[in-house]
Formats: C-alpha cells, sequence, structure tokens
C-alpha cells in the first residue's frame, strides 16, 4: 500500500491560490487543478483572505518603533561592559594584555 506525503503549502503559496480565486478569472476547480490543492482548500484560503485582507490596513501611520534591540547606545554600552569583563578576566587568570 503506497502512502503519499501531504503537500505542504507555505503562506506566499496560499495566497497566490487565494488571490486568483478572488480574482474570479478561472473557476476553483480550475484553480485547484493547476496547483494540486482540492477545490474545497482553494475556497477556504479564499474565504481566509478576504476576511482578514482589512487587518492589512489598520495600522496607523507614523514613525516605527524602536526596536530595543536595535538601539545603538544600548549596543555600545554592551559592547563597553563585555570588554570590560574580558579585561577583568584576563587580568584574573594572568593572561597579560
Amino acid at each position: 500500500m503506497s502512502e503519499s506525503k501531504r503537500k505542504v503549502f507555505t503562506g506566499v503559496q496560499k495566497a497566490k491560490v487565494a488571490l486568483e480565486a478572488a480574482k474570479g478569472m478561472k473557476t476553483i476547480n480550475e484553480i485547484a487543478q493547476e496547483y494540486g490543492v482540492h477545490p474545497t482548500q482553494v475556497g477556504q484560503w479564499k474565504k481566509e483572505l478576504l476576511e482578514h485582507a482589512g487587518s492589512l490596513f489598520e495600522g496607523k501611520r507614523g514613525p516605527k518603533p524602536v526596536n530595543a534591540q536595535n538601539d545603538p547606545d544600548r549596543l555600545y554600552a554592551k559592547i563597553g561592559q563585555l570588554n570590560m569583563e574580558l579585561d577583568w578576566l584576563k587580568k584574573k587568570s594572568g593572561i597579560g594584555l
């Protein structure tokens, strides 16, 4: 008995199929056959795309929030701290500078 592996689609692939279905240029069955997906799945992806499309434009405009991980001052402070710790460890271990 041969077991077929389940196809795994990325988000980009799902979006492409759903957009094509939303355009309405082809039938769901044609799209499903073209991409090797069950027609029910194409319909579900289309429904999900249309339900969540509005959330793409809900964000407020304005400056992007500063990511604490990329804050240059914080990074320079961390580098300084690590250099001090390294010097201290070298001194304590007797490696010498």
